[in-house]
Formats: C-alpha cells, structure tokens, sequence
C-alpha cells in the first residue's frame, strides 16, 4: 500500500490528493463582463474639456445628461461599443467636485458593461468584495450602475452598469 502512495505521490507533485466523487474543475460562478462600457473623466467644465476630443481626436459629443441625484452633467463621445464620458460637477459638494480638489481633472472611473447587474452584485457580496452601492440605481444613458469600492480594486473607481 505504501508503495501505491508513493507512485501517486510521483504522479501528482502537488500531492493533491482527491477525494471519491469530487470534481476535478470546480468552477465559481464568474459574471459575464461583456466589454468597457464607458471611462468617466472628471472635468471642470465640459465646454472646455470636450474641445480637445472634437477638435482633435474627432470625437463628437452626442448628448449632454443632467444626473440630479449623482449632482453631475454628463458628456457622451461614443466610440464603436464603447464611449467618453465627460463628468462636470453642478455642485461644489458633489463627489466629482472633490475628485477635481483633491486629484485633479482626469479618469474619475472605468465602467463595465455586465450581462445582470443584480447578479454580478450578489457575486461579489458573496466573495466579500466591499462595495459602494448595495443595489443599482439609475446612471446616465438609462444604465443601471452601482460602484465597487476602489480599496478593493487598487484605487480605481470601478462601476459596473447594464444597459436594456
């Protein structure tokens, strides 16, 4: 017997040693990340910033969003799947005015587009990724979005979002 231990323990350097009846590939449940949806880029004023991108790179601005509750005015420059978004502050308190005091205008966030929001965040709750928002809630273009807190991605603000 020790002699058939000691062959598998040759055959298999890891010495993982599997059970009756387990399964060789246990697979997580991994969300469906479809493609980079949007990078936000926080600016003082979109007139301004959205100059370079139009005259430029060619870019166009094809829509101008207020976000109340998000405290925000939003320029949309799509690019194929994907697309530009140009974050101004409407308020001195809001968060992308203290992103701008404390960081400077630049990349504020990179979104991913997700097959079922509910779904990647129910994920991640049970992995015990910390996260900013617990539900949806309603973004700009119609998207759903919700925010992974960024000690938990090294810095980077990172937004999930589900278009219909």
């Amino acid at each position: 017997m020790l002699a058939i231990f000691q062959t598998a323990k040759l055959l298999n350097p890891l010495n993982i040693i599997r059970r009756k009846g387990e399964r060789k590939n246990r697979k997580e449940k991994i969300m469906k990340i479809k493609h980079i949806d949007h990078i936000g880029i926080a600016v003082k004023t979109i007139d301004k910033a959205g100059k370079f991108y139009t005259d430029h790179l060619g870019l166009k601005i094809t829509e101008i969003e207020n976000v109340a509750d998000q405290k925000v005015n939003v320029a949309f420059l799509p690019i194929t799947d994907s697309e530009v978004e140009l974050i101004e502050s409407t308020h001195d308190d809001g968060p992308v005015a203290r992103f701008i005091e404390s960081k400077g205008e630049g990349i504020q966030h990179i979104a991913f587009r997700v097959e079922n929001i509910e779904d990647a965040l129910a994920e991640l709750k049970a992995k015990g990724v910390r996260l900013i928002d617990q539900h949806p809630r309603q973004g700009a273009g119609g998207a759903k979005i919700a925010f992974i807190h960024p000690k938990e991605t090294n810095g980077v603000l990172v937004e999930l979002c589900e278009r219909g």
